[in-house]
């Protein structure tokens, strides 16, 4: 099958034809630009998600330590991988498809137009041939009229008896002239016929079957190099397929690595204290102050009695009150009175305390109507400062179990700094040798300047070491023993639970009892609670340094281990608690450094 010899005739329809096979490939060559154009956009979107979400590091504190969050970054990673794997198809699709369709649609134009003006040029010849062949038969076919008309002529005056010789002679002439010229027209409409004839079979049967043949080996080559670009368009995608798969399946096994185990154990180690857990609160008796009437129904025991469990109490509360050198505090609302308080006996003599439900509405009541204290904002302005300021260099701020992260970290960290300047030492000296050796090779005496400030770096490195080992056994040290002394204060804390009297007074001598009436307290007014904070806070208790306190920050106090303070604000749940000196200096300390014993009838100051 060949368009020379089935489309000899279609020419015009060819030439469209070829016209609609280029714009055809051009159009693919659109499709595939704004394909690549839709990579290149989704491969900058992925990436700039991938930024979005992955952590702007500053410092090692903000890397990410729990499984689930090391496993999202690495499927960020992976997801910029596949970003990149994107562009890698994109710039192979403009490469290999879409630069090769250009640069072929190109030739393809120039080709088809010089074929189309081949066909062109043999159309024209074939018709300038026509044109030949019909001029000189058209001249032909005028001379053989003329002949006949001078025939006609000749015939008419030899026939003519009037006619003279002359005239006779002369269209015989006229009439040979014509058949002459005739005759020379015949032959040469004969030859532009032959002429005309070659050329035709010629051009219908070699020029345009050649012609015809170029371009449908050119129409064959664009199908077949548009076969070739939609097999190359596959390609770039499947290429690219194994890297992706490893990015989807790197994906899938981040997705396995998450252990909720280990990020359960990463939180305890992120904020574990190293404290231990406070100890039972022991049971205030406020039953004690109550006036005691000798009766069978009463509470009251013998004066010999009550003296004996006295004698036992007095020493140690009086040690826990320390009104000797502090202020004593503010009157107190008056004691719970409850009406149907009695004492039940049991059988073997001892007795038990039985409460009526009169006292719950009375504790309700109070609770209730009790106004709450509001801290004044010289108070808070304290707290603030000493929660924002900035971070000591032996992490005394915090708790012991976290310093010792801390410094175990940044221990780790000088070694390593110290690792890399003793290879920077070593190869420094071995250099230096060789130049000793060699002295072509250089000057031994330009490596002492780097020498002597590696091993000031060295030096100083190790200072660095044994300072942090210095605070990190020390941390070790008293961590160890924090349970011990915690459970000893917790036992003195119980011991001083029973010195009270029942009237309230304390004394030094477990002997000498001071009794006394009650004292009658009133309530304060609300003016005075606003404005409270303004005048000294009284001592609710005192406490004892555990681990010494530098007090850098702005409104936090400075203390010694062993060193005994009043407490006068109790811990609000943000780890510092006030106290102040004997001298009357106030603060805040930390309330994980000191061991507080609060006093029992000032718990509620």
């Amino acid at each position: 099958m060949s368009w020379g010899t089935e489309l000899w005739d279609q020419f015009d329809s060819l030439d469209k034809h070829t016209q609609w096979g280029i714009d055809f490939l051009e159009r693919y060559a659109k499709f595939v630009k704004e394909r690549i154009e839709i990579e290149q956009n989704y491969a900058k979107q992925l990436r700039n998600l991938v930024k979005k979400y992955c952590p702007k590091r500053s410092s090692k504190d903000e890397e990410p330590r729990f499984t689930s969050c090391i496993a999202f970054f690495n499927i960020l990673n992976e997801l910029n991988d596949y970003a990149g794997q994107r562009e890698v198809v994109a710039e192979e699709m403009a490469h290999r498809v879409y630069g090769e369709l250009m640069r072929y649609a190109h030739d393809l134009k120039t080709e088809r137009k010089m074929h189309l003006q081949e066909g062109r040029k043999a159309q024209q010849y074939l018709d300038m041939c026509w044109k030949q062949m019909d001029n000189s038969k058209k001249k032909f076919e005028r001379e053989c009229r003329e002949a006949e008309k001078a025939q006609q002529s000749y015939e008419r005056l030899d026939n003519d008896t009037n006619a003279t010789k002359a005239d006779v002679e002369k269209a015989k002439q006229q009439l040979n002239l014509r058949t002459h010229m005739a005759d020379e027209n015949k032959n040469e409409y004969a030859a532009q016929l032959q002429n005309f004839n070659g050329e035709q079979h010629k051009h219908f049967y070699v020029v345009i079957p050649q012609i015809y043949k170029q371009l449908q080996e050119m129409d064959e080559r664009r199908t077949i190099k548009l076969s070739e670009c939609y097999r190359g368009f596959a390609d770039s995608e499947r290429k690219v397929i194994p890297i992706i798969s490893k990015c989807l399946e790197g994906m899938i096994l981040a997705a396995k690595s998450v252990d909720e185990r280990r990020d359960s154990q990463m939180v305890v180690d992120s904020f574990k204290s190293g404290f231990e857990p406070p100890g039972d609160f022991p049971f205030e008796d406020y039953s004690q102050h109550i006036y005691r009437t000798i009766s069978d129904g009463t509470i009251s025991a013998s004066k010999q009695e009550i003296g004996k469990v006295d004698a036992k109490t007095t020493v140690g509360k009086a040690k826990g009150k320390l009104w000797l050198f502090g202020k004593k505090p503010k009157p107190q609302s008056p004691p719970l009175t409850p009406t149907s308080l009695f004492t039940s006996s049991t059988p073997n003599g001892s007795q038990f305390l039985t409460f009526s439900i009169e006292p719950v509405h009375y504790c309700m009541n109070e609770i209730k109507t009790g106004k709450p204290r509001i801290p004044s904002f010289r108070s808070l302005k304290r707290g603030w400062s000493v929660k924002m300021g900035p971070a000591l260099e032996d992490f005394s701020h915090l708790p012991p179990e976290q310093r010792r992260k801390k410094l175990q970290q940044r221990i780790d960290e000088l070694n390593r700094e110290l690792q890399k300047e003793s290879d920077q030492k070593e190869a420094l000296n071995k250099m230096k040798d060789v130049y000793e050796k060699n002295p072509q090779m250089g000057d031994p005496g330009s490596l002492q300047p780097k020498l002597a400030e590696t091993m000031n770096n060295i030096d100083r490195l190790r200072m660095e070491i044994h300072k942090n080992e210095a605070w990190l056994s020390e941390v070790e040290g008293k961590t160890g023993g924090r349970g011990d002394r915690r459970h000893s204060s917790d036992i003195n804390h119980l011991v001083t639970q029973g010195r009270e009297s029942p009237e309230g007074s304390y004394t030094d001598d477990a002997n000498q009892e001071v009794r006394g009436p009650p004292q009658q307290h009133g309530h304060h007014s609300e003016f005075d609670d606003e404005f409270e904070d303004d005048d000294p806070l009284p001592a609710i208790g005192h406490c004892k340094a555990i681990y010494p306190f530098d007090g850098h920050n702005e409104g936090t106090l400075a203390m010694k281990e062993g060193e005994v303070l009043y407490i006068i604000e109790e811990d609000k749940g943000d780890g510092w608690t006030r106290a102040r000196r004997q001298n009357g200096e106030e603060g805040y300390v930390p309330t994980s450094y000191i061991d507080v014993t609060l006093e029992k009838n000032s718990k509620g100051s």
